[in-house]
């Protein structure tokens, strides 16, 4: 007989283990599927180990910088890449144990395995396809590995993406890497191309560039990081050229060619010219797509649009008792949007009053490169295009008294507002930790806060995020500072 729950999730990333942790919570009797490493690909090979590796490479871009803070090291700092690997894949195997400890302080089942959905409320678990990557400390109390069936009233698909591949350049994980292969080299390469500008192919240039790999960044649209206002992205590529980094925008990597132990890419710029680009290995950062296949979607009728399942702001699919949330749900492809899903999903399943649906247009973006980028809400050349009458506010770091203490004055922050209401409709940032101050404005935001409270905000001195303050001044013509 098929064991009975409330809630199955299938798939362990942020979205899935937050949703089950919530579940629990509820009290609701609730089992998560996973078919190779709880944590899913941000704990395992994304997010938290490629900030391991950044914070690294930061270190030792300023170990290399010591003498513009007045100190004297002899000699050249250099990089262990087996260790600073090391280090990485120790973070994340601490966090994929500490999942498991929260499956089980919420009483949450662990099945091991791949689920399909045969109908509503029902999955068959089969045995997985990939090697599975169970926690350091085993749980005998709820992690299970028998297949079979299982029922339950809700069933939430939160399986994540995995990288995208183009036709004639897919990664062959020798010569042409994804994030997975870029995360763990054996030895570093001595040049490197990076296809694809957007968070993942920047982050990774930004830390092979620190760790001394000659690195070319090719770009198929206008600018480095499409998805980030325009002003603030020219100031992140000024930086990075500095620091060394070639990169190539509105060009295209038309052809690949491999030899025994380099590739050489074919680049077609705006012009229509072909250049041609030698080196030891190429990274493919050319997006991701939702994992929907082989769940028995297609015969249940499940909606899905460009490789992603639809869902409405609660995560509800057009069939009764099956959702998703995350990265499998659609853009914005981040961790915290999923884990946000996850939450609103499980709360209005649970029938708790009051839930609100997840507003895209709130979810903030950070990029960890050298300059870090952070962004939240509408850029300026959206907020034109809607129509709206907008005040644009800019500061300088290089007006600031902490950014310029800690060498790091190359930076900005720029707010929009709506001319009329002073809503906040959007905030841009560039520069140190700034994809720790962020925050700052997606909470106005969700409050609802206007220009006149930020106005009134006593902001700390000194700090970088008195930055944030003369940027609302600046779009009202009081700022104090500049």
């Amino acid at each position: 007989m098929a064991e009975n729950y409330d809630v199955i999730i299938i798939g362990s990333g942020p979205g899935g283990y937050v949703a089950a942790v919530r579940a629990g919570q509820l009290g609701l009797k609730t089992a998560i599927v996973e078919r190779e490493h709880l944590g899913g690909i941000c704990l395992n090979w994304g997010c938290i180990p490629t900030k391991a590796l950044l914070r690294s490479a930061e270190i030792l871009d300023h170990s290399n910088h010591l003498k513009d803070y007045g100190l004297v090291l002899e000699g050249k700092v250099s990089a262990d890449v087996k260790a600073v690997v090391a280090r990485s894949r120790g973070v994340s195997a601490r966090l994929n144990s500490g999942v498991g400890f929260l499956m089980k302080k919420n009483k949450v089942d662990v099945i091991w395995g791949e689920a399909k959905i045969t109908k509503p409320g029902e999955i068959v678990v089969s045995k997985s396809s990939k090697p599975v990557v169970e926690p350091q400390h085993p749980l005998p109390k709820n992690i299970k590995s028998q297949q079979g069936t299982y029922t339950a009233k809700h069933i939430i698909i939160a399986t994540g993406a995995r990288p995208r591949a183009l036709p004639g350049i897919e990664p062959d994980g020798k010569l042409i890497w994804t994030y997975f292969e870029a995360l763990k080299p054996d030895v570093l390469p001595k040049s490197l191309i990076v296809m694809g500008s957007g968070a993942i192919g920047i982050e990774f240039a930004s830390f092979y560039l620190s760790m001394g790999v000659d690195v070319t960044v090719v770009e198929v649209l206008p600018t480095i990081m499409p998805v980030e206002d325009a002003e603030v992205t020219a100031i992140a590529r000024k930086q990075l050229e500095k620091r060394g980094m070639k990169i190539f925008t509105s060009a295209k990597v038309a052809k690949v060619e491999k030899g025994a132990g380099s590739i050489t890419a074919h680049v077609e710029t705006a012009d229509g010219k072909i250049q041609q680009i030698t080196a030891d290995r190429m990274i493919s950062a050319v997006g991701v797509q939702g994992n929907i296949e082989n769940l028995g979607l297609e015969t249940l009728g499940v909606k899905t649009d460009r490789g992603c399942v639809v869902i409405d702001g609660y995560g509800k699919t057009n069939v009764p008792g099956i959702y998703a949330i995350g990265d499998v749900a659609g853009p914005p492809m981040l961790a915290h949007k999923a884990e946000h899903e996850g939450v609103v999903c499980v709360e209005k399943l649970a029938g708790l009053p009051n839930v609100h649906p997840t507003d895209k247009g709130k979810v903030p973006g950070c990029t960890y490169c050298q300059p870090q980028v952070a962004s939240v809400g509408l850029t300026e050349a959206r907020a034109k295009e809607l129509g709206r009458d907008i005040r644009v506010g800019r500061f300088s770091f290089a007006a600031n008294g902490k950014a310029i203490a800690l060498g790091e004055d190359q930076g900005l922050c720029k707010v929009i507002f709506d001319k009329k209401t002073g809503e906040l409709l959007g905030a841009h940032m560039v520069g140190a930790e700034v994809t720790e101050l962020i925050q700052g404005f997606v909470v106005a935001m969700n409050l609802e806060t206007t220009e006149e409270e930020l106005m009134h905000t006593i902001f700390p001195h000194p700090t970088v995020s008195e930055s944030m303050k003369e940027a609302v001044l600046d779009a009202y013509g009081r700022v104090l500072n500049a």
